[in-house]
């Protein structure tokens, strides 16, 4: 399938990153990682050295235009991309609800179609 038509069947809209993430099970220290790509649904990142499956809840740490956000989520997918480095996706369960304002309008999404969408 081509990377346009993968595109177009996805929920949200997508930007791309490759800006710091912090990371964690719920009441453990932060992990870093590099982050791939944020929506307003969820955030895929690149971990190292660790040990993430699926249905783990995890608290998510990243900045978007210059304003930090902490959210909390459940991986929804993990795959190794290489003995030591695991590729994330984060689907949120609980962001604030400013904060999600603010992704949006980084995204220049419509916040009705996203709530639409779910």
């Amino acid at each position: 399938m081509s990377e346009a038509r993968a595109a177009d069947r996805r929920k949200y809209h997508r930007l791309a990153t490759d800006s710091v993430v912090s990371f964690a099970d719920i009441d453990r220290p932060d992990q870093l990682a590099v982050g791939k790509d944020i929506s307003a649904g969820g955030i895929r990142f690149e971990a190292v050295g660790c040990e993430i499956e699926l249905g783990d809840t995890l608290r998510v740490t990243f900045n978007v235009m210059k304003q930090t956000i902490v959210a909390t989520g459940i991986v929804v997918w993990a795959t190794d991309t290489d003995p030591i480095s695991t590729d994330v996706g984060i689907e949120f369960i609980e962001i604030d609800p400013m904060a999600l304002r603010l992704l949006e309008e980084a995204l220049g999404d419509d916040p009705l179609e996203i709530e639409a969408a779910s």
